[in-house]
């Protein structure tokens, strides 16, 4: 974590309308999240937001959760989010039952950890992060032999929504929270 203070700064009282998200947050992480003090100051437009990632996360969703969060921590990384990597590492880690794939995403093109589905939706997610985007007939067949079309559709909504959660939080330098400490409490990079 960097410790350079923000040139946007934090809301220290939040706008009564966002309680509810507070309150969750509060309770599942024991304190409101560092995004939400910036994004506070558009009460409307972050609950869009938060609307639109839950449809995202929903239990029904088109792809898994371990997946989704492989996803999503790697935009992070690509985007260099130190709030998201932290936030979406510790996501990644509970779904996926250890820190053993949270330590792998980053170098996931050589590590043997991942399914084919799990490295097509990483490829997928690096191709759609980069600027600009690159994703080629190669990448669209491979994602054809793992998803369909709903799924991919999904797939590019949560990408592209994390590009634009982790882009707001980086040019922000909204800071990481200190989500992912493995036991004996020592923070890792990942």
């Amino acid at each position: 974590m960097t410790n350079k203070s923000p040139w946007v700064a934090p809301l220290n009282k939040l706008p009564a309308s966002l309680r509810p998200i507070v309150a969750m947050q509060e309770k599942h992480f024991g304190a409101v999240l560092n995004p939400t003090r910036w994004w506070g100051r558009y009460p409307y437009l972050f609950w869009l937001i938060a609307l639109f990632v839950g449809f995202l996360e929903r239990r029904r969703a088109k792809i898994d959760a371990v997946t989704r969060s492989l996803v999503m921590t790697r935009v992070s990384q690509r985007c260099c989010c130190e709030f998201c990597i932290d936030a979406n590492s510790l996501r990644l880690a509970e779904r996926s039952g250890s820190m053993d794939k949270v330590l792998a995403v980053a170098n996931w093109p050589q590590e043997t950890l991942f399914s084919e589905r799990e490295r097509a939706a990483l490829a997928y997610a690096d191709a759609m992060t980069a600027t600009p985007p690159a994703v080629g007939d190669e990448l669209k067949a491979t994602l054809k032999t793992h998803f369909d079309d709903k799924a991919i559709t999904e797939l590019t909504a949560l990408i592209a929504f994390q590009n634009l959660s982790a882009r707001f939080n980086a040019a922000l330098d909204i800071p990481a929270q200190g989500l992912c400490v493995p036991k004996g409490g020592e923070k890792r990079d990942v």
